[in-house]
């Protein structure tokens, strides 16, 4: 194979990388998540418009308030993890593309004046750069434990009332605890998943 990270790395952030299911309690500074953010800001996204935002909870006031959001079987993980974020977009992401597109300022109002279409687009590209941010965490030697499974609309009312930001995903964050990963699942091979034309 030539792929030119090497298998260390390779295994890092996609081999031996799993979801994490429990976390160690050493905490998760502001430094390294800025670390994070700081590497994959820059993977692409249409336009650049950069529409993911992260909310980090980190206060025993806030995580009680998500963690009653949760499904049942998320609540304990999300309660003992050292750090959670709130993936979201920010559906007026479009009021920064000038400063972000400085060369072509007039595509916030020719692609993103509908705001069903700016949803649309914001929320595509923000799950991209959610996908982004969980191999960003695997590279800061940290575990992420995603989890699709809360109340968006309980999640969206309690901490983004003014309904510019929609959550997408919720992370938990941190060293992997006492049997923290399931076994791995198959996955599909290449035959199964690529076509040529």
């Amino acid at each position: 194979m030539t792929l030119a990270l090497d298998p260390t790395a390779q295994d890092l952030l996609f081999r031996e990388a799993h979801t994490a299911y429990t976390f160690s309690d050493e905490p998760v500074s502001d430094e390294q998540i800025r670390a994070v953010y700081e590497l994959v800001k820059y993977a692409p996204t249409a336009f650049n418009q950069s529409p993911l935002r992260i909310t980090l909870f980190r206060s025993p006031e806030a995580r009680s308030r998500l963690v009653k959001h949760m499904s049942e079987g998320n609540k304990p993980k999300t309660s003992t993890a050292p750090l959670t974020a709130v993936l979201s977009v920010d559906l007026e992401f479009h009021e920064r593309l000038p400063e972000l597109l400085p060369h072509a300022p007039s595509v916030k109002d020719t692609f993103f004046s509908e705001a069903e279409a700016r949803e649309s687009a914001g929320t595509f590209n923000a799950t991209l750069q959610a996908g982004y941010f969980i191999v960003g965490v695997r590279a800061a030697g940290l575990a992420a434990g995603p989890m699709s499974g809360f109340d968006r609309h309980g999640v969206d009312k309690e901490f983004f009332g003014d309904g510019r930001q929609k959550s997408l995903l919720v992370v938990n964050i941190g060293r992997p605890g006492e049997e923290a990963y399931k076994p791995r699942l198959p996955r599909l091979t290449y035959e199964d998943a690529v076509t040529t034309v």
